[in-house]
């Protein structure tokens, strides 16, 4: 059996994230591709208990303690699904990664980058995305489209959404230099554009992987 591949979609709040990946997963879907889609914090039910304190602005996290939840979640998410689901030949499209661990806690919150690799690594058991796609925009538009969403929703702003716009600038910046350090894995687009525009975007950069992997 084929391996799989691992696509994953990281970005600002507000970037489009999810839109685009089930966007994506029904364009392979109707290509006859079997696709898992999945999200961190949560994407397995160990996670999305984490994913309930993780988020809630209501409870009070030191920054270690917040990074010690998401690695926990990842390194379930790691080894009960994308694992998996790679093995048996899916696409598996994930709602963010270690990538955004990076950027949120590493230069979102400060932590030390070169320990946040390595405490990545393990978490993950060192499995990278084939492919990862991050969705730039201004924070002001990112942020924007957040309150849009949550004013019409029931809940308030989460534990990221609620932070100040130089917490946001500093993350929409971790996640540009993870692109520059690695041009052969990440991909940026701009998602302040139309839905139609931006998925069409990420789908010829998926669809350039399965070719170079004869998929």
């Amino acid at each position: 059996m084929a391996q799989g591949l691992f696509v994953t979609l990281e970005g600002v709040e507000g970037s489009g994230k999810t839109t685009q990946a089930a966007a994506l997963a029904e364009k392979l879907h109707a290509q006859g591709r079997r696709v898992t889609v999945t999200h961190e914090p949560g994407g397995t039910r160990a996670g999305e208990a984490i994913r309930s304190i993780f988020l809630d602005p209501a409870i009070s996290l030191d920054v270690a303690a917040e990074l010690m939840l998401v690695l926990a979640d990842r390194a379930q998410h790691v080894r009960e699904k994308l694992r998996p689901a790679v093995a048996a030949g899916e696409i598996v499209i994930s709602d963010r990664y270690s990538d955004s661990t990076t950027a949120y806690q590493g230069y979102g919150r400060g932590f030390d980058l070169r320990l946040l690799g390595d405490l990545n690594r393990l978490a993950s058991d060192t499995m990278m995305p084939d492919l990862t796609i991050v969705l730039d925009l201004p924070i002001e538009t990112g942020l924007e489209r957040t309150r849009a969403r949550v004013k019409g929703a029931i809940r308030g702003p989460d534990r990221f959404e609620g932070e100040v716009a130089e917490f946001h600038r500093r993350v929409r910046e971790g996640f540009l230099a993870i692109a520059r350090s690695e041009p052969d894995r990440v991909v940026v687009i701009k998602s302040d554009r139309e839905l139609e525009a931006v998925g069409a975007e990420v789908y010829g950069a998926v669809e350039a992987l399965m070719k170079r992997r004869c998929l």
